[in-house]
């Protein structure tokens, strides 16, 4: 094991996981708040929903820069720096006292959010290889699915019991924790003679590069397309659960324990068949456990006037559960095409899935959340165009001459 490393990996993962959980917990922690902050804000339904979209907006154009700095300057350095400006703005949100306030700071939660997930994937490749960075990329997706599940359910019982400013000092209180966390426990693992420069226009020439990959297009966009399915649902919830399953504002856990645990469910298996399961197996798993879902969905919204839990949110489990297993798979293949340029490469795969979210949830969830059949249709075409993106990836890998690959790309049967 190189020097470098935490001598714990479950440690490792822990952390790591809890880094890229402080962005969907800024999400989904105040989706219960929604009708309490529009009235102390003076903003209705279709105003509070851009307070994700200029969330994610930012997130997603900061997801960008999150990598480049961790390939020059090192990722722990990034991380608690991220951290910092993190706790800045979730402070200005608690205080925030109109909705230009709250937007503004929501914009800066959303410029810092993203540095734990986007850097963490590559510190695990920078510290493991093959399935062992497949099966730690699971453990973290495992643990970290667990906060769109608790995120909810803790802002309620805060709801319950305080205002809605308190859930954005829960917030800041949980970003401190971390930072002392990362601080403690996560050594650099990118040491300095492997950093590249911080030079403008070298990070431009290598975002032009990656894009202009046509392999990476149809991974990314493929992992992007197949999530941007269960996105439109968890953009959705507070219409889904309020308005459609005419749940109170504690009963969001109706609606995310099971997509979480489906998430869950999905990690641990993908992390228990690495290494035995062909990668392009699992990825076809993973999508028809999608496709799937979508039908069941789209069946029920049609069939059923009045939706009711369990079975409006069992086909979302089976969703997320297909998720899971087709991320690590994504992720690693576009990691791995990018050695030296693992923060690049991710960051750029994060800007791809960002960015789509970011319509997905200011313009398209406000459209189609009036209805489960709707929402439903919707959703399944996102999956569908997926596994469609998935399929001409398949069938260019196919007509590659044996033992040869896409200039600059690893062999494709090392990955997917």
């Amino acid at each position: 094991m190189p020097p470098h490393l935490p001598k714990s990996m479950g440690r490792l993962a822990l952390l790591l996981a809890g880094l890229s959980m402080f962005g969907p917990f800024s999400i989904d922690a105040i989706f219960p708040a929604f009708p309490a902050m529009g009235a102390s804000l003076g903003a209705d339904k279709l105003a509070m929903q851009q307070t994700i979209s200029a969330y994610l907006v930012a997130y997603a154009a900061m997801s960008l820069v999150h990598g480049p700095l961790s390939d020059a300057l090192g990722r722990r350095r990034v991380i608690l720096a991220g951290l910092v400006v993190f706790i800045g703005a979730s402070v200005g949100c608690a205080l925030a006292q109109d909705l230009p306030t709250m937007l503004a700071f929501r914009a800066l939660q959303g410029l810092s959010a993203g540095v734990g997930l986007i850097v963490g994937r590559a510190v695990i490749r920078d510290v493991l290889h093959g399935d062992d960075a497949q099966r730690l990329m699971s453990q973290v997706s495992m643990i970290f699915g667990i906060a769109p599940a608790i995120a909810p359910v803790i802002g309620g019982w805060i709801l319950g019991v305080g205002e809605w400013h308190d859930i954005f000092w829960f917030l800041v209180g949980f970003a401190a924790l971390l930072f002392a966390a990362t601080w403690a426990w996560l050594p650099e693992t990118h040491p300095a003679e492997h950093r590249s420069a911080l030079v403008p226009r070298r990070m431009l020439r290598d975002y032009v590069l990656i894009l202009a990959n046509r392999r990476f297009q149809r991974l990314a966009a493929a992992g992007a397309l197949n999530f941007a399915a269960l996105f439109l649902y968890i953009a959705s919830a507070p219409a889904f659960v309020l308005d459609l399953l005419r749940l109170d504002e504690r009963s969001f856990a109706w609606f995310f324990a099971p997509m979480i645990g489906g998430m869950m469910l999905g990690a641990f298996t993908s992390g228990r068949v690495a290494g035995r399961m062909p990668h392009v197996v699992q990825v076809n798993i993973g999508f028809a456990c999608c496709g799937l879902a979508a039908a069941g969905n789209v069946a029920y919204g049609l069939l059923v006037d009045v939706p009711a839990v369990p079975w409006a949110v069992l086909p979302i489990a089976l969703n997320a559960f297909g998720v899971a297993m087709v991320f690590p798979v994504l992720t690693l293949a576009i990691l791995d095409m990018y050695p030296r340029q693992r923060g690049s490469a991710s960051s750029m795969q994060a800007f791809t899935s960002l960015a789509l979210n970011a319509v997905v949830a200011g313009l398209l969830s406000p459209l189609v959340s009036g209805s489960t059949a709707t929402l439903a249709i919707a959703a399944a075409a996102f999956t569908l165009a997926g596994w469609l993106v998935w399929r001409l990836e398949r069938y260019r890998i196919k007509r590659l001459p044996a033992g040869q690959c896409e200039p600059g790309i690893p062999a494709p049967a090392e990955h997917v």
